[in-house]
């Protein structure tokens, strides 16, 4: 059978959403551009979008619920089932996954008792996998409601849970003071982060991100440094203007060159 209209909100909180979602929209030339930020608005109002958010979403724009729920679907960011107060996400791309990343995932997972997208029994943390953070020199890295926890270890990332959970004080490695995902979804929907010091707070990428601007710069030499082929002895580095460092940049073979194998269409595969 065919699900009924989703319930209203409580008019309190309806007229309070509309205020916030009137200036939303008011950033936009066209108003159904600002479907996703009022997402995140009405993930910020339960934690997750539910079928009352998308209905609301819908009515402001001037959208059909199936216009809603396409996009409401296709974006992980937006939940779509009741979630922890902190989203702990492992990422589990190459670079973090054999730094030992897949390592903290499956530990977490038997620490916390819960599989991926799943949330504790006390409702304070969701865990689930990651592709990728964007931050590969601080490999393997953890993310709690979008901030960074750098360079982890599957102690580490236990205690960290477990901090959580407890309503310890917990930092971020970089990047603003943490927040919960209700109070983050709201910061996302573009409303400014009122906590005291949380816009002066901010992270930074690390050496090797920086090293190719620092070198664009002028600030830092390379070290010269020729990898051998296995089974030869290393050699000496070779002098500034002595030959290619690389066969990409050596003189190559062209028609011009080497008459005797000119350049020009094969006739038959394989010729």
């Amino acid at each position: 059978m065919p699900q009924l209209p989703a319930p209203d909100y409580p008019a309190d909180v309806r007229a309070r959403l509309e205020a916030d979602a009137k200036e939303v929209i008011a950033r936009y030339p066209d108003s159904r551009s600002a479907l996703l930020p009022l997402l995140h608005l009405v993930q910020s109002q339960e934690g997750h979008v539910t079928r009352t958010g998308m209905r609301f979403c819908a009515d402001v724009l001037g959208l059909t619920t199936a216009e809603v729920t396409a996009v409401a679907t296709f974006y992980t960011m937006y939940r779509r089932k009741p979630s922890g107060d902190y989203q702990v996400g492992v990422c589990t791309n190459t670079l973090c996954a054999v730094m030992g990343g897949d390592a903290i995932f499956e530990e977490l997972k038997e620490h916390l008792g819960v599989g991926n997208n799943e949330t504790t029994e006390d409702g304070k943390v969701t865990l689930e996998h990651i592709e990728c953070n964007a931050a590969c020199d601080f490999a393997p890295v953890v993310m709690v409601n979008w901030e960074f926890f750098d360079n982890q270890t599957p102690e580490s990332a236990k205690r960290l849970v477990d901090d959580l959970r407890a309503g310890r004080q917990v930092t971020p490695t970089r990047g603003a003071p943490l927040c919960t995902y209700k109070e983050t979804a709201r910061i996302l929907a573009g409303f400014p982060d009122e906590r005291p010091g949380a816009v002066e707070a901010s992270g930074g990428a690390g050496p090797a991100s920086l090293i190719g601007l620092r070198l664009a710069r002028g600030e830092a030499a390379p070290a010269t440094r020729v990898v051998h082929p296995r089974g030869e002895a290393p050699q000496e580095p070779p002098q500034p203007g002595s030959e290619h460092l690389s066969s990409h940049d050596a003189p190559q073979q062209t028609s011009a060159s080497d008459p005797e194998h000119p350049a020009g269409p094969v006739g038959e595969e394989g010729e």
